[in-house]
């Protein structure tokens, strides 16, 4: 049905707003089928004087009101920038995911209460065909709508509408519980309502805590990923005059707007407007084939000199004794009247556990090794992405 009405709906959109003609449609799908869902369980409740199956029904209520939450989430993270969001609302589809990943978290803690609350009392549970066969068409409505949240969410990948597919996933599970306990009561008369609800909530919870977790990452600002990493790399080190990339930065506004600086060492004696002409270049490749803005900054070094390409190469060597994955940049010699200066920037690798001033002081005891009258001037920086 998704598949239909994309057709319909969002085949002949831009490729800009197909995110949220896609988040928008799942939400109201959603919306529909759980309200239906309402309908139908609340009718066989009342008929059959089932309580679980009323229950359950305002579950269903509920997750109608999860979908209109992603629905708003996704609507308003479309919105164009304005003077008070510079950079857009796209974080706002992490804040309705995180809502959802609440509620998710809310009936777990309420389905354990209850079934602590059956264990200790329990409650004859209503077994006739009629509300068996709902909570079957209820669970088949779950799958499907598990289904699909879960493979949108993976093709606009989307931590709001996998949360969403995670809530289906749980209800599915509980719905078939409350099915087996029914069916269990209606072939040995042994009421084990209660303890499938404890497993179920247990579920919930544990689903509800990882989308809180999932949801909650892009809102404090997570590490990008490795393989959007390389690729900023890759696309950069193909233009032969780039030597090298550091102080990479990824500043993400929520989905497909995400922003990097970046620092580039370029060869110093080039035409300087030859180097800026191929940075506006690798800015509007960045863009073009990541989708992403990009503001680099030039950092030119000496390429045709081998006294200070000797000595680098000695720094570098005592450096990695250290650590491997330490890597340096900004290298310069400062000859003086009565010494020469040495002065770098050094990369505190991602993941790596030590104070900047730490890993300073070790750097200046190992450079120490190196013979002559050297002076060291060493600034230590902190990597935010994460390596190879």
């Amino acid at each position: 049905m998704i598949t239909m009405l994309a057709k319909i709906f969002i085949k002949n959109r831009p490729a800009k707003e197909q995110r949220q003609a896609y988040g928008t449609l799942c939400s109201i799908v959603g919306i529909c089928l759980n309200v239906c869902l309402f309908a139908g369980k609340y009718f066989a409740g009342m008929l059959s004087g089932s309580v679980a199956i009323t229950a359950d029904a305002f579950n269903n209520l509920s997750d109608a009101g999860s979908s209109f939450i992603t629905l708003a989430g996704f609507l308003y993270a479309g919105k164009t920038p304005d003077s008070e969001h510079p950079f857009g609302h796209g974080r706002f589809e992490y804040v309705s995911g995180f809502v959802v990943a609440i509620a998710i978290l809310m009936m777990g803690f309420e389905l354990l209460k209850t079934s602590f609350s059956k264990i200790l009392h329990p409650e004859a549970v209503d077994t006739s065909l009629l509300a068996m066969g709902i909570l079957v068409c209820s669970i088949l409505v779950k799958i499907y709508m598990y289904c699909y949240n879960h493979y949108i969410g993976k093709k606009l990948d989307s931590d709001a509408m996998q949360a969403t597919a995670m809530d289906s996933l749980s209800d599915t599970i509980a719905t078939s519980v409350v099915l087996a306990a029914m069916i269990i009561m209606r072939l040995t008369s042994i009421n084990v309502d209660g303890f499938g609800g404890l497993l179920v909530a247990i579920f919930i919870l544990y689903a509800g805590i990882k989308a809180v977790k999932d949801t909650m990452d892009p809102l404090l600002g997570k590490a990008p990923d490795q393989t959007f990493v390389r690729e900023i790399r890759a696309i950069v080190m193909s233009h032969p005059k780039v030597h090298g990339i550091h102080d990479l930065i990824v500043h993400d506004y929520g989905p497909g707007r995400r922003m990097i600086t970046l620092h580039l060492e370029v060869p110093g004696d080039e035409d300087v407007f030859q180097l800026h002409d191929m940075i506006d270049h690798i800015e509007r490749e960045l863009d073009q084939k990541l989708g992403c803005e990009a503001v680099i900054h030039m950092d030119p070094i000496e390429t045709n000199n081998a006294a200070i390409a000797q000595m680098q190469q000695q720094v570098e060597q005592k450096v990695l004794e250290i650590d491997r994955r330490i890597t340096i940049h900004d290298f310069r010699l400062i000859n003086c009247d009565t010494h020469t200066s040495i002065a770098f920037d050094a990369v505190i690798p991602y993941g790596m556990r030590i104070r900047p001033e730490d890993l300073k002081e070790k750097i200046e005891n190992k450079l120490q090794e190196i013979e002559g009258n050297y002076q060291f001037m060493i600034h230590v920086d902190q990597s935010y992405v994460p390596v190879d």
